[in-house]
Protein backbone atom coordinates (compact mmCIF):
# COMPACT_ATOMS: atom_id res chain seq x y z
CA UNK A 1 0.00 0.00 0.00
CA UNK A 2 1.41 3.40 -1.10
CA UNK A 3 0.90 6.36 1.42
CA UNK A 4 -1.33 8.59 1.18
CA UNK A 5 0.07 11.87 0.20
CA UNK A 6 -0.16 14.88 2.18
CA UNK A 7 -2.18 18.45 2.18
CA UNK A 8 -0.92 20.34 -0.46
CA UNK A 9 1.97 22.99 0.00
CA UNK A 10 -1.19 25.49 -0.91
CA UNK A 11 -2.83 24.74 2.56
CA UNK A 12 0.57 24.87 4.57
CA UNK A 13 0.67 28.96 4.83
CA UNK A 14 -2.19 28.80 6.66
CA UNK A 15 -0.20 27.10 9.56
CA UNK A 16 2.36 28.51 9.29
CA UNK A 17 0.39 32.00 9.79
CA UNK A 18 -1.66 30.81 12.90
CA UNK A 19 2.21 29.86 14.92
CA UNK A 20 3.37 33.40 13.48
CA UNK A 21 3.95 34.26 16.68
CA UNK A 22 5.66 31.61 18.34
CA UNK A 23 8.62 29.12 17.47
CA UNK A 24 8.29 26.88 14.09
CA UNK A 25 5.88 24.70 14.65
CA UNK A 26 7.10 20.87 14.67
CA UNK A 27 5.63 18.44 12.21
CA UNK A 28 3.22 16.05 13.32
CA UNK A 29 5.60 12.79 12.33
CA UNK A 30 8.45 14.99 14.67
CA UNK A 31 5.78 15.27 17.41
CA UNK A 32 5.17 11.67 17.11
CA UNK A 33 8.41 10.16 17.12
CA UNK A 34 9.44 12.15 20.03
CA UNK A 35 6.73 10.74 22.31
CA UNK A 36 7.33 6.53 20.74
CA UNK A 37 11.21 7.17 21.91
CA UNK A 38 10.50 8.87 24.91
CA UNK A 39 7.97 5.36 25.54
CA UNK A 40 10.84 3.12 24.26
CA UNK A 41 8.41 1.12 21.85
CA UNK A 42 9.61 0.69 18.04
CA UNK A 43 7.72 1.56 15.09
CA UNK A 44 6.27 -2.18 15.21
CA UNK A 45 5.37 -1.94 18.51
CA UNK A 46 3.54 1.02 18.33
CA UNK A 47 1.84 0.03 14.90
CA UNK A 48 0.83 -3.39 17.02
CA UNK A 49 -0.61 -1.27 19.74
CA UNK A 50 -2.66 0.93 17.74
CA UNK A 51 -3.88 -1.40 15.55
CA UNK A 52 -2.13 -0.18 12.13
CA UNK A 53 0.14 -1.19 9.26
CA UNK A 54 3.53 -0.36 9.93
CA UNK A 55 4.11 1.23 6.77
CA UNK A 56 1.51 3.49 7.36
CA UNK A 57 2.60 4.54 10.62
CA UNK A 58 6.24 5.04 9.02
CA UNK A 59 4.54 6.93 6.58
CA UNK A 60 2.91 9.23 9.12
CA UNK A 61 5.92 9.57 11.16
CA UNK A 62 7.92 10.65 8.37
CA UNK A 63 5.47 13.19 7.05
CA UNK A 64 4.40 11.16 3.79
CA UNK A 65 0.82 10.41 4.83
CA UNK A 66 -1.83 12.81 6.95
CA UNK A 67 -2.90 11.18 10.17
CA UNK A 68 -6.72 11.41 11.17
CA UNK A 69 -7.87 12.58 13.84
CA UNK A 70 -9.47 9.51 15.23
CA UNK A 71 -5.62 8.27 14.23
CA UNK A 72 -4.00 11.03 16.31
CA UNK A 73 -6.26 10.53 19.19
CA UNK A 74 -5.67 6.46 19.35
CA UNK A 75 -1.83 6.81 19.18
CA UNK A 76 -1.65 9.50 21.98
CA UNK A 77 -3.91 7.23 23.86
CA UNK A 78 -1.33 4.45 23.07
CA UNK A 79 1.66 6.42 24.13
CA UNK A 80 -0.08 7.56 26.70
CA UNK A 81 0.37 11.55 26.30
CA UNK A 82 -1.10 14.20 28.82
CA UNK A 83 -4.14 16.32 27.42
CA UNK A 84 -1.66 19.26 26.95
CA UNK A 85 -0.04 17.17 24.70
CA UNK A 86 -2.24 15.91 23.15
CA UNK A 87 -3.54 19.21 22.13
CA UNK A 88 0.00 19.76 20.66
CA UNK A 89 -0.38 16.80 17.86
CA UNK A 90 -3.69 17.83 17.39
CA UNK A 91 -2.86 21.32 16.25
CA UNK A 92 0.03 19.65 14.17
CA UNK A 93 -1.51 17.54 12.07
CA UNK A 94 -4.34 20.08 11.47
CA UNK A 95 -6.92 19.30 13.96
CA UNK A 96 -8.54 21.87 16.76
CA UNK A 97 -7.27 21.25 20.56
CA UNK A 98 -9.94 18.78 22.33
CA UNK A 99 -9.31 19.90 25.76
CA UNK A 100 -10.13 23.49 27.03
CA UNK A 101 -6.99 25.13 28.94
CA UNK A 102 -8.38 28.21 30.78
CA UNK A 103 -6.33 29.76 33.89
CA UNK A 104 -7.57 29.33 37.03
CA UNK A 105 -8.90 32.95 37.48
CA UNK A 106 -10.88 32.61 34.82
CA UNK A 107 -14.40 33.81 35.14
CA UNK A 108 -15.48 30.30 33.88
CA UNK A 109 -13.68 28.65 36.38
CA UNK A 110 -15.47 30.08 39.24
CA UNK A 111 -17.33 26.64 40.16
CA UNK A 112 -14.62 24.58 40.01
CA UNK A 113 -12.24 27.08 41.87
CA UNK A 114 -15.31 27.38 44.63
CA UNK A 115 -14.91 23.49 44.81
CA UNK A 116 -11.46 23.07 45.25
CA UNK A 117 -11.33 25.24 48.10
CA UNK A 118 -14.38 24.36 49.72
CA UNK A 119 -12.10 20.97 49.83
CA UNK A 120 -9.21 22.69 51.32
CA UNK A 121 -11.08 24.50 53.54
CA UNK A 122 -13.14 20.78 54.68
CA UNK A 123 -9.79 19.84 55.60
CA UNK A 124 -9.04 21.86 58.19
CA UNK A 125 -7.58 21.64 61.24
CA UNK A 126 -4.97 19.78 58.94
CA UNK A 127 -3.03 21.51 56.54
CA UNK A 128 -3.69 21.47 52.60
CA UNK A 129 -2.47 22.68 49.50
CA UNK A 130 -3.46 23.22 45.46
CA UNK A 131 -0.74 23.06 43.46
CA UNK A 132 -0.33 24.22 39.29
CA UNK A 133 2.03 21.42 37.15
CA UNK A 134 4.92 23.28 37.72
CA UNK A 135 4.28 22.72 41.29
CA UNK A 136 3.36 26.58 41.89
CA UNK A 137 1.05 27.52 45.16
CA UNK A 138 -2.25 28.38 44.07
CA UNK A 139 -4.55 27.68 46.44
CA UNK A 140 -4.59 27.01 50.32
CA UNK A 141 -6.79 26.42 53.52
CA UNK A 142 -6.25 28.84 56.80
CA UNK A 143 -3.36 26.29 58.18
CA UNK A 144 -0.79 26.45 55.97
CA UNK A 145 0.60 30.57 56.31
CA UNK A 146 0.58 29.69 59.55
CA UNK A 147 3.02 27.30 58.95
CA UNK A 148 5.15 29.03 56.74
CA UNK A 149 6.23 32.01 59.48
CA UNK A 150 10.07 32.18 59.66
CA UNK A 151 10.58 31.62 55.81
CA UNK A 152 12.96 33.68 53.51
CA UNK A 153 10.63 35.99 52.26
CA UNK A 154 11.95 36.07 48.66
CA UNK A 155 10.84 32.57 48.71
CA UNK A 156 7.22 33.68 49.11
CA UNK A 157 6.97 35.83 46.55
CA UNK A 158 4.40 34.75 44.16
CA UNK A 159 4.87 32.29 42.36
CA UNK A 160 5.51 30.31 45.48
CA UNK A 161 6.76 27.07 44.12
CA UNK A 162 6.19 24.34 47.12
CA UNK A 163 9.10 21.85 45.88
CA UNK A 164 11.76 24.99 45.80
CA UNK A 165 10.08 26.24 49.43
CA UNK A 166 10.67 22.29 50.90
CA UNK A 167 14.03 21.77 49.68
CA UNK A 168 15.67 25.70 49.77
CA UNK A 169 18.01 26.05 52.71
CA UNK A 170 16.47 29.43 53.27
CA UNK A 171 12.83 28.09 53.22
CA UNK A 172 11.81 24.63 55.26
CA UNK A 173 14.53 22.00 54.63
CA UNK A 174 15.97 23.35 58.00
CA UNK A 175 13.03 22.61 59.60
CA UNK A 176 12.55 19.45 58.07
CA UNK A 177 14.03 16.56 60.34
CA UNK A 178 13.42 13.50 57.55
CA UNK A 179 14.89 15.89 54.88
CA UNK A 180 17.09 13.13 52.94
CA UNK A 181 13.18 11.03 53.40
CA UNK A 182 11.50 14.04 52.17
CA UNK A 183 13.85 15.34 49.55
CA UNK A 184 14.19 12.13 47.66
CA UNK A 185 10.26 11.57 47.49
CA UNK A 186 10.18 15.41 46.03
CA UNK A 187 12.84 14.68 43.59
CA UNK A 188 11.05 10.51 42.56
CA UNK A 189 7.74 12.59 41.94
CA UNK A 190 9.10 15.25 39.63
CA UNK A 191 11.45 12.43 37.60
CA UNK A 192 8.31 10.53 37.24
CA UNK A 193 6.07 13.55 36.00
CA UNK A 194 8.91 14.76 33.61
CA UNK A 195 9.25 11.30 32.35
CA UNK A 196 5.53 11.74 31.55
CA UNK A 197 5.41 14.65 30.21
CA UNK A 198 8.60 15.86 28.37
CA UNK A 199 8.26 18.96 30.25
CA UNK A 200 11.58 21.22 29.94
CA UNK A 201 10.41 23.63 32.33
CA UNK A 202 9.95 20.79 35.02
CA UNK A 203 13.33 19.61 33.74
CA UNK A 204 15.16 22.92 34.61
CA UNK A 205 13.70 22.87 38.32
CA UNK A 206 14.56 19.36 38.77
CA UNK A 207 18.46 20.24 37.90
CA UNK A 208 17.75 23.36 39.94
CA UNK A 209 16.98 21.31 43.14
CA UNK A 210 19.33 18.83 43.44
CA UNK A 211 22.05 21.51 42.96
CA UNK A 212 20.71 22.49 46.50
CA UNK A 213 22.57 22.18 49.20
CA UNK A 214 21.93 19.31 51.38
CA UNK A 215 22.66 16.63 54.08
CA UNK A 216 23.38 13.11 52.58
CA UNK A 217 20.73 10.51 53.54
CA UNK A 218 22.23 7.77 55.18
CA UNK A 219 19.00 6.23 56.17
CA UNK A 220 19.12 7.30 60.04
CA UNK A 221 16.78 10.05 59.76
CA UNK A 222 14.30 8.23 57.11
CA UNK A 223 10.83 7.74 59.50
CA UNK A 224 8.33 4.78 59.31
CA UNK A 225 5.10 4.76 57.30
CA UNK A 226 6.26 5.45 53.88
CA UNK A 227 3.64 3.52 51.32
CA UNK A 228 5.03 3.73 47.82
CA UNK A 229 4.85 7.01 47.19
CA UNK A 230 1.34 7.21 48.01
CA UNK A 231 1.54 8.19 51.89
CA UNK A 232 4.46 9.75 53.00
CA UNK A 233 5.80 11.01 56.24
CA UNK A 234 6.77 14.69 57.20
CA UNK A 235 8.17 15.70 60.61
CA UNK A 236 9.59 19.30 61.16
CA UNK A 237 9.76 22.22 63.48
CA UNK A 238 7.40 24.89 64.03
CA UNK A 239 6.90 27.34 66.71
CA UNK A 240 4.26 24.98 68.36
CA UNK A 241 6.60 22.18 68.41
CA UNK A 242 7.48 19.09 66.42
CA UNK A 243 4.53 18.06 64.16
CA UNK A 244 4.53 14.98 62.79
CA UNK A 245 2.40 14.42 60.20
CA UNK A 246 1.48 12.31 56.86
CA UNK A 247 1.33 13.53 53.21
CA UNK A 248 -0.85 12.44 50.54
CA UNK A 249 -1.84 13.73 46.62
CA UNK A 250 -4.91 13.81 45.00
CA UNK A 251 -5.08 14.80 41.13
CA UNK A 252 -8.41 15.43 39.26
CA UNK A 253 -7.43 12.64 36.34
CA UNK A 254 -10.43 12.57 34.46
CA UNK A 255 -11.33 16.49 34.29
CA UNK A 256 -11.79 17.75 30.59
CA UNK A 257 -9.70 21.15 31.36
CA UNK A 258 -6.35 20.96 31.44
CA UNK A 259 -5.78 23.83 34.08
CA UNK A 260 -7.74 21.32 36.31
CA UNK A 261 -6.44 17.98 35.27
CA UNK A 262 -2.96 18.88 36.18
CA UNK A 263 -4.35 20.26 39.53
CA UNK A 264 -3.14 18.39 42.82
CA UNK A 265 -3.77 18.84 46.02
CA UNK A 266 -1.47 17.92 48.68
CA UNK A 267 -3.05 17.27 52.07
CA UNK A 268 -1.68 16.76 55.79
CA UNK A 269 -2.75 14.60 58.52
CA UNK A 270 -1.41 14.14 62.26
CA UNK A 271 0.12 10.98 62.87
CA UNK A 272 -0.46 11.50 66.00
CA UNK A 273 -2.52 12.78 68.87
CA UNK A 274 0.13 15.52 69.81
CA UNK A 275 0.18 17.11 66.41
CA UNK A 276 -3.35 16.69 65.99
CA UNK A 277 -3.62 18.79 69.67
CA UNK A 278 -1.45 21.19 68.49
CA UNK A 279 -2.57 21.86 65.22
CA UNK A 280 -6.09 22.52 66.53
CA UNK A 281 -4.57 24.96 68.34
CA UNK A 282 -2.81 26.06 65.40
CA UNK A 283 -6.26 26.59 64.10
CA UNK A 284 -8.06 28.33 66.94
CA UNK A 285 -4.55 31.12 66.01
CA UNK A 286 -6.54 31.26 62.14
Amino acid sequence: MTCQVMATAAARPTMRHMHAHHATPLPFGDHLRHWRQRRRLSQLELALQAEVSTRHLSCVETGRASPSREMVMRLSERLQVPPRERNALLVAAGFAPMYRERALDDPAMAAARAAVQRILDAHEPWPALAMDRHWNLVMHNRLVPLLLQGIEPELLQPPVNVLRLSLHPQGLAPRIHNLPQWREHLLERLRQQIATTGDSGLAELAEELRGLPHPEGDGHHALPGEHLGVLMPFRFETPLGVLNLVSTTTVFGTAVDITLQELALETFFPADEETAERLRALAQMA
